[in-house]
């Protein structure tokens, strides 16, 4: 199956931080906005979850949200993600199923941590899950541009530049 099988039979659209992605779930549950940290404007959802699909060609930008971000392998290559922590700590996770040799098949994205995924096997791709709770809302996304980042981090530079648009 190819990169394009997924994204026509998956029905997945183009997502602002790179990649193709679909959301599956929204809570019916609502957690109100006097209740959430000050973080929030406005009620979310209690949970969300999407496909989400990057290629060697098309990667996740860095970006972050302000929920935990739960990732979950299903099918391709391994996936590098990189995270950037609000202290400006780099580390990187590869999420795959190769479990001997370091690969895991989910990883949870701290909130408010900054990070970005690529695909590092040429002509591949890969098919993830990600859920979020309180659900996903476009309010709590930043994409910033590659400058912002590197005057936030100037000693990530080279993975900044890489990753960012």
């Amino acid at each position: 199956m190819t990169a394009q099988n997924i994204i026509n039979k998956l029905e997945l659209q183009e997502h602002p931080e790179g990649g193709y992605f679909k959301e599956t779930y929204r809570s019916s549950g609502v957690i109100p906005n006097n209740v959430l940290s000050t973080n929030f404007k406005g009620d979310r959802n209690e949970s969300t979850a999407i496909y989400f699909l990057l290629t060697s060609e098309k990667f996740s930008a860095f970006h972050k949200i302000n929920q935990d971000e739960a990732w979950h392998f299903y099918k391709g290559a391994p996936l590098k993600l990189h995270i950037i922590s609000k202290e400006g700590n780099y580390s990187f996770i590869m999420i795959g199923n190769d479990l001997e040799n370091g690969e895991v098949p989910q990883y949870v994205v701290k909130g408010g941590d900054w990070f970005a995924a690529e695909v590092l096997q040429k002509d591949a791709y890969t098919l993830v899950g990600c859920t979020v709770a309180p659900g996903f809302d476009f309010a709590d996304f930043v994409l910033p541009k590659r400058e912002e980042m590197i005057n936030l981090f100037p000693t990530h530079k080279e993975i900044i530049t890489k990753l960012t648009r």
